[in-house]
C-alpha cells in the first residue's frame, strides 16, 4: 500500500513521498495560550498524534514540531484582566495544556517551541524579507508586502482582487495595501517587548511559525499541519513570507482538519458553548474522547454531544471487556501487547492500514478494530474443547492486530481490572451489593419469578450498572 494525503494545495490526494527518504519534518501549529484548551483542539492535536504514530509505525524517522504562541493581543489583554505578566499568563496555560494532552494520551512533540523562544530568528527573517523588497518597516511596526509575492492565494484559492478588507485585516492608512500584514508590532505603553532594528516590540502572529520551523526543521518541510480555520490567513501568510525569504517551497503536503460543532451548532464563545477540555474529562474516560474525536474523517466536521459520547465511552467498555475477557481466559495480555510491536500482523491489521493509507481514514481504522473486539469474542464463544489449540493461534492473532491498531489510536492504555475499577469507585458503587443483587436476580429467574427478577434489573440500572446474560453468565459494567 501506499499512503496517500489529501494536500489542501493542491486539492487532491497526492502519494506520500517524503523529501529526504526515510525522514518526515512535520510542523503543527499549537495553540494561543491564553485560555483553556477546548475540545477543537484535541481534535487538531489528537488527530496529528494519530498520524505521528502511524508514520513512525511505517519505520519513518519523523521530526514533530508543535508550537506555543506566547505571546499575542490575547494573552496581553487576559494578562490586563488577571493583573499578571503575559508570560505568567502563557506559562500557567502551557502547563494546563500539558495536563490536558498528556491525560489524552498524547505524545509530546519532539521540539515545542515557544515565539519568545526564537525573538532573534524572527528579527533575522524580517531583516532579510525587508533586504529583499519584500517587507518595509514604517513607525516601529514591520509589514509584508503581499503585492510582492505573485502566489498569494494559492492556498486558500483567494485573490486579492476579489477580496475586501474584512474583520480579520488591521485597516491601517500607514500600509500599501489593507492585506500586507504585520510582521513586527511596535510596542504599546506596558506591553511586554524585545529589542529589535525598529525599535521595541513584538513579533506579529504569522512570522513566528515560518521563523521557527525554518530555524527546527529547514527551509522546506514535509507536513504542515493544523485546523481548517488557518487556512486563512495564517498559513497562507506563512507560505508569502517563507518562500519568499527563502525562494524554495515552503511545504510540501498541507493538512487541514474539520471542526467541532456541539450540538449541531458551531463552537464559539459568542454562543457561549465552548466546551473545555478539561470538562469533558470530569464526565468521560480520555480514550473516550479519543475514540469519539477519531470516529469521523478528519477534514469533516464532527458533532460533540452527550450522545455520541455515550456511545463512545461504552464502545471503549466494551474494548476493555474484551481484554479482561482474554485475560481471563488466558492470562497473557501483556505478552500479546508486546507480540503487536513486531512485524507479525494479521488481515485485520491490513485493513487498519489501508483505512490509514487513504487518507488518514481514521473511521475506516476504527471499523477494523471494532471487527477484531467482534472476531476475538465470537472465536473465544465458539471455542471447544477439541477446537482449544486452533483457536487459542486465531485469537492471539486477532488480539494483537487489534493491540497494534490501538497504539497508533492511542488507545487502551490501561489495565482492564484497574479501568473498570476507577469506573465503579468514580461512580461510587458497592460491589459486594451488586454481586449479591446479581445472585439473587439469579435465583429469582430460576423460581420463575420474572417479576423480581425485572425489579432486580431495575434496580441495578438506577444504580447506573448495566447487566449482560451470555453462555458464561450474568456480567455488569457501569453505565456512562
Amino acid at each position: 500500500m501506499a499512503l496517500r494525503i489529501y494536500n489542501t494545495l493542491s486539492g487532491q490526494k497526492e502519494e506520500f513521498q517524503p523529501i529526504e527518504e526515510g525522514e518526515v519534518k512535520m510542523y503543527v501549529c499549537g495553540p494561543t495560550v491564553y485560555d483553556s484548551s477546548h475540545i477543537g483542539h484535541a481534535r487538531s492535536v489528537i488527530f496529528f498524534d494519530v498520524v505521528y504514530r502511524y508514520l513512525k509505525g511505517l519505520g519513518l524517522d519523523v521530526t514533530y514540531v508543535r508550537n506555543f504562541t506566547d505571546i499575542d493581543d490575547k494573552i496581553i489583554n487576559r494578562a490586563e484582566q488577571l493583573g499578571i505578566t503575559a508570560k505568567a499568563v502563557a506559562d500557567k496555560y502551557i502547563d494546563e495544556f500539558h495536563r490536558d494532552m498528556d491525560a489524552l494520551h498524547v505524545n509530546r512533540p519532539d521540539l515545542a517551541p515557544k515565539a519568545t523562544e526564537h525573538i532573534d530568528d524572527i528579527v533575522a527573517l524580517i531583516e532579510r524579507l525587508i533586504d529583499k523588497g519584500k517587507a518595509y518597516p514604517v513607525e516601529g511596526d514591520v509589514y509584508f508586502r503581499v503585492n510582492s509575492f505573485e502566489g498569494y492565494g494559492k492556498l486558500s484559492g483567494r485573490k486579492l482582487e476579489d477580496m475586501e478588507a474584512g474583520a480579520r485585516i488591521d485597516v491601517d492608512d500607514r500600509k500599501e495595501n489593507p492585506f500586507d500584514f504585520a510582521l513586527w508590532k511596535t510596542q504599546k505603553p506596558g506591553e511586554p517587548a524585545w529589542k529589535s532594528p525598529w525599535g521595541m516590540g513584538r513579533p506579529g502572529w504569522h512570522i513566528e511559525c515560518s521563523a521557527m520551523s525554518s530555524r527546527l526543521l529547514g527551509e522546506t518541510i514535509d507536513i504542515h499541519g493544523g485546523g481548517k480555520d488557518l487556512i486563512f490567513p495564517h498559513h497562507e501568510n506563512e507560505i508569502a513570507q517563507s518562500e519568499a525569504a527563502y525562494e524554495v517551497p515552503f511545504v510540501k503536503y498541507w493538512m487541514h482538519n474539520g471542526f467541532v460543532n456541539i450540538n449541531a451548532e458551531k463552537m464559539s464563545k459568542s454562543l457561549g458553548n465552548t466546551t473545555m477540555i478539561k470538562d469533558v474529562l470530569k464526565t468521560y474516560h480520555p480514550e473516550a474522547a479519543r475514540l469519539f474525536l477519531l470516529s469521523n474523517h478528519y477534514r469533516s466536521p464532527i458533532d460533540y454531544n452527550e450522545q455520541a459520547m455515550k456511545e463512545a465511552a461504552g464502545n471503549l467498555d466494551k474494548l476493555y471487556t474484551l481484554m479482561r475477557r482474554v485475560s481471563d481466559e488466558f492470562g497473557n495480555l501483556s505478552i500479546l501487547r508486546l507480540q503487536s510491536f513486531n512485524n507479525k500482523f494479521g488481515h485485520l491489521f491490513r485493513e487498519f492500514c489501508a483505512g490509514m493509507e487513504d487518507d488518514f481514514n481514521s473511521a475506516r481504522g476504527t471499523a477494523a478494530l471494532f471487527e477484531a473486539l467482534r472476531a476475538t469474542n465470537r472465536a473465544i464463544d465458539e471455542m471447544t474443547d477439541e477446537s482449544a489449540f486452533e483457536s487459542k493461534i486465531e485469537i492471539d492473532g486477532l488480539m494483537v492486530d487489534l493491540f497494534k491498531m490501538a497504539h497508533i489510536l492511542g488507545i487502551l492504555n490501561e489495565n482492564p481490572y484497574e479501568y473498570f475499577d476507577a469506573k465503579k469507585e468514580k461512580a461510587g458503587v458497592d460491589e459486594t451489593r451488586v454481586e449479591a443483587l446479581i445472585q439473587e436476580r439469579k435465583e429469582a429467574r430460576q423460581d420463575k419469578n420474572f417479576q423480581r427478577a425485572d425489579d432486580i434489573r431495575g434496580e441495578l440500572t438506577a444504580m447506573g450498572v448495566a447487566i449482560e446474560d451470555g453462555a458464561g453468565g450474568t456480567t455488569w459494567k457501569m453505565m456512562e
